[in-house]
Protein backbone atom coordinates (compact mmCIF):
# COMPACT_ATOMS: atom_id res chain seq x y z
CA UNK A 1 0.00 0.00 0.00
CA UNK A 2 2.52 2.60 -0.94
CA UNK A 3 1.56 5.91 -2.02
CA UNK A 4 -1.47 6.33 -0.28
CA UNK A 5 -1.00 9.23 1.89
CA UNK A 6 -1.01 10.23 5.64
CA UNK A 7 -3.52 7.93 6.47
CA UNK A 8 -1.92 4.72 5.20
CA UNK A 9 -0.42 2.39 7.48
CA UNK A 10 1.08 -1.06 7.46
CA UNK A 11 -1.41 -3.90 7.76
CA UNK A 12 -0.64 -7.11 10.48
CA UNK A 13 0.40 -10.26 8.51
CA UNK A 14 -2.79 -12.38 8.84
CA UNK A 15 -5.39 -9.80 7.78
CA UNK A 16 -6.82 -9.21 4.57
CA UNK A 17 -8.11 -5.87 3.76
CA UNK A 18 -10.56 -4.76 0.93
CA UNK A 19 -10.13 -0.54 0.77
CA UNK A 20 -11.71 2.62 -0.58
CA UNK A 21 -10.21 5.77 -1.20
CA UNK A 22 -12.13 9.22 -0.86
CA UNK A 23 -10.81 12.68 -1.85
CA UNK A 24 -11.12 14.82 1.44
CA UNK A 25 -9.96 18.67 1.95
CA UNK A 26 -7.10 18.06 0.08
CA UNK A 27 -5.89 14.76 1.85
CA UNK A 28 -6.59 10.84 1.14
CA UNK A 29 -8.69 9.07 3.78
CA UNK A 30 -8.88 5.06 3.64
CA UNK A 31 -11.62 2.81 4.75
CA UNK A 32 -10.52 -0.84 5.47
CA UNK A 33 -12.69 -3.77 5.45
CA UNK A 34 -10.77 -6.08 7.47
CA UNK A 35 -11.42 -10.28 6.95
CA UNK A 36 -9.09 -13.15 8.61
CA UNK A 37 -7.14 -15.06 6.28
CA UNK A 38 -7.94 -18.56 5.76
CA UNK A 39 -8.04 -20.55 9.17
CA UNK A 40 -6.49 -23.33 7.23
CA UNK A 41 -3.61 -22.02 5.66
CA UNK A 42 -0.33 -21.85 8.59
CA UNK A 43 1.34 -19.03 8.26
CA UNK A 44 4.58 -19.49 7.79
CA UNK A 45 8.26 -18.27 5.94
CA UNK A 46 9.35 -21.89 4.69
CA UNK A 47 7.85 -22.48 1.57
CA UNK A 48 8.73 -26.42 -0.18
CA UNK A 49 8.48 -25.57 -3.95
CA UNK A 50 6.42 -28.15 -6.22
CA UNK A 51 7.20 -29.68 -9.45
CA UNK A 52 5.28 -27.98 -11.70
CA UNK A 53 5.07 -27.81 -15.40
CA UNK A 54 4.22 -24.33 -16.73
CA UNK A 55 3.68 -24.55 -19.96
CA UNK A 56 3.41 -21.30 -21.76
CA UNK A 57 0.53 -20.34 -24.47
CA UNK A 58 1.85 -20.67 -28.02
CA UNK A 59 0.93 -17.19 -29.66
CA UNK A 60 0.29 -16.61 -33.00
CA UNK A 61 2.32 -13.29 -33.53
CA UNK A 62 2.35 -11.25 -36.56
CA UNK A 63 5.54 -11.57 -37.50
CA UNK A 64 7.46 -11.76 -40.48
CA UNK A 65 7.31 -15.33 -42.14
CA UNK A 66 3.83 -15.92 -40.22
CA UNK A 67 1.58 -18.00 -42.96
CA UNK A 68 -1.78 -16.37 -42.98
CA UNK A 69 -5.19 -17.24 -44.45
CA UNK A 70 -6.57 -14.25 -46.50
CA UNK A 71 -10.78 -14.08 -45.61
CA UNK A 72 -11.63 -11.54 -47.76
CA UNK A 73 -11.56 -9.99 -51.09
CA UNK A 74 -9.95 -11.21 -54.72
CA UNK A 75 -7.78 -13.71 -52.93
CA UNK A 76 -9.62 -15.16 -50.24
CA UNK A 77 -9.28 -18.57 -49.40
CA UNK A 78 -5.65 -18.32 -50.86
CA UNK A 79 -2.05 -18.39 -48.23
CA UNK A 80 0.46 -16.08 -48.14
CA UNK A 81 3.54 -15.00 -45.63
CA UNK A 82 4.45 -11.61 -44.23
CA UNK A 83 6.66 -10.32 -45.86
CA UNK A 84 6.97 -7.24 -44.37
CA UNK A 85 4.96 -5.30 -41.42
CA UNK A 86 3.95 -1.89 -42.50
CA UNK A 87 2.34 -0.74 -39.78
CA UNK A 88 -0.58 -2.06 -36.57
CA UNK A 89 -2.93 -3.07 -39.11
CA UNK A 90 -1.70 -3.64 -42.76
CA UNK A 91 1.33 -6.10 -43.68
CA UNK A 92 3.09 -6.76 -46.81
CA UNK A 93 2.47 -10.26 -48.41
CA UNK A 94 3.54 -12.71 -50.59
CA UNK A 95 1.94 -15.97 -51.79
CA UNK A 96 4.04 -17.84 -54.32
CA UNK A 97 2.33 -20.82 -54.07
CA UNK A 98 3.66 -24.17 -56.00
CA UNK A 99 0.17 -24.88 -56.84
CA UNK A 100 -0.52 -21.87 -60.25
CA UNK A 101 -4.38 -21.19 -58.90
CA UNK A 102 -3.27 -20.52 -55.03
CA UNK A 103 -0.73 -18.14 -56.41
CA UNK A 104 -1.67 -14.63 -54.23
CA UNK A 105 0.81 -11.94 -55.63
CA UNK A 106 2.74 -9.27 -53.41
CA UNK A 107 0.39 -6.70 -52.16
CA UNK A 108 -0.54 -4.98 -48.83
CA UNK A 109 -2.94 -6.71 -46.66
CA UNK A 110 -5.04 -5.32 -43.30
CA UNK A 111 -4.84 -7.32 -41.12
CA UNK A 112 -8.56 -7.54 -40.46
CA UNK A 113 -8.70 -9.75 -43.56
CA UNK A 114 -6.51 -12.08 -42.66
CA UNK A 115 -6.27 -14.91 -40.32
CA UNK A 116 -2.94 -16.20 -38.56
CA UNK A 117 -1.90 -19.39 -39.11
CA UNK A 118 0.25 -21.81 -36.88
CA UNK A 119 3.16 -21.89 -39.49
CA UNK A 120 5.89 -20.00 -40.00
CA UNK A 121 8.69 -20.09 -42.37
CA UNK A 122 11.88 -19.37 -40.07
CA UNK A 123 14.86 -17.38 -41.73
CA UNK A 124 12.68 -15.35 -43.77
CA UNK A 125 14.80 -11.82 -44.19
CA UNK A 126 12.32 -8.73 -43.55
CA UNK A 127 11.14 -7.83 -47.42
CA UNK A 128 12.73 -10.25 -48.94
CA UNK A 129 11.83 -10.15 -52.66
CA UNK A 130 9.34 -13.22 -54.48
CA UNK A 131 12.29 -15.29 -55.42
CA UNK A 132 13.92 -16.11 -51.97
CA UNK A 133 9.96 -16.33 -50.42
CA UNK A 134 9.60 -18.70 -53.54
CA UNK A 135 12.99 -20.65 -52.54
CA UNK A 136 11.98 -21.04 -49.03
CA UNK A 137 8.40 -21.54 -49.27
CA UNK A 138 9.08 -25.20 -51.73
CA UNK A 139 12.11 -25.77 -49.17
CA UNK A 140 9.30 -25.74 -46.32
CA UNK A 141 7.22 -27.85 -48.01
CA UNK A 142 4.38 -25.17 -46.91
CA UNK A 143 1.34 -26.37 -49.26
CA UNK A 144 1.62 -29.72 -48.52
CA UNK A 145 1.80 -28.86 -44.83
CA UNK A 146 -1.41 -26.82 -44.59
CA UNK A 147 -2.73 -29.49 -46.89
CA UNK A 148 -2.56 -31.62 -43.80
CA UNK A 149 -3.59 -29.30 -41.38
CA UNK A 150 -7.24 -30.22 -39.45
CA UNK A 151 -8.04 -26.46 -40.12
CA UNK A 152 -7.54 -26.77 -44.03
CA UNK A 153 -9.04 -30.08 -44.09
CA UNK A 154 -12.00 -29.01 -42.04
CA UNK A 155 -12.76 -26.02 -45.02
CA UNK A 156 -12.22 -28.15 -47.89
CA UNK A 157 -15.08 -30.57 -46.23
CA UNK A 158 -17.42 -27.78 -45.73
CA UNK A 159 -16.75 -26.36 -49.01
CA UNK A 160 -17.76 -29.58 -50.48
CA UNK A 161 -20.84 -29.82 -48.65
CA UNK A 162 -21.58 -26.25 -49.45
CA UNK A 163 -21.35 -27.14 -53.12
CA UNK A 164 -23.58 -30.67 -53.37
CA UNK A 165 -26.55 -30.38 -55.11
CA UNK A 166 -30.08 -31.51 -53.93
CA UNK A 167 -29.78 -35.11 -54.60
CA UNK A 168 -26.15 -34.92 -52.81
CA UNK A 169 -27.44 -33.88 -50.04
CA UNK A 170 -30.59 -36.27 -49.93
CA UNK A 171 -28.03 -39.18 -50.18
CA UNK A 172 -25.58 -37.56 -47.40
CA UNK A 173 -28.89 -37.46 -45.29
CA UNK A 174 -29.54 -41.65 -46.06
CA UNK A 175 -26.30 -41.97 -45.32
CA UNK A 176 -25.82 -40.48 -41.91
CA UNK A 177 -29.48 -41.89 -41.07
CA UNK A 178 -28.03 -45.34 -41.46
CA UNK A 179 -24.64 -45.10 -39.78
CA UNK A 180 -26.53 -43.44 -36.85
CA UNK A 181 -28.97 -46.44 -37.12
CA UNK A 182 -25.82 -49.28 -37.25
CA UNK A 183 -23.92 -47.34 -33.89
CA UNK A 184 -27.67 -47.50 -31.84
CA UNK A 185 -28.07 -51.13 -32.53
CA UNK A 186 -24.41 -52.06 -31.63
CA UNK A 187 -25.11 -49.87 -28.48
CA UNK A 188 -28.31 -51.60 -27.94
CA UNK A 189 -26.69 -54.83 -28.10
CA UNK A 190 -23.21 -53.94 -25.60
CA UNK A 191 -26.25 -52.70 -23.13
CA UNK A 192 -28.39 -55.93 -23.38
CA UNK A 193 -24.82 -57.86 -22.74
CA UNK A 194 -24.02 -56.02 -19.90
CA UNK A 195 -27.30 -56.37 -18.24
CA UNK A 196 -27.42 -60.11 -18.45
Amino acid sequence: MHGLGPASGRLSENVASVGTSEFRDNSWTIELFRQPLLDSYPLSTNFAMADIDVKVASWKLVEVGRLVLIRSGPFEGKLAVIVEIVDHRRVLVDGPSTEEQKIVPRHVLPLAHATLTHFTIPKLPRAAGTGPVKKLWAKNEIDGKWAKSSFAQRTERSERRKNLSDFERFKVLRLRKQARYEVQKSHAKARAANKS
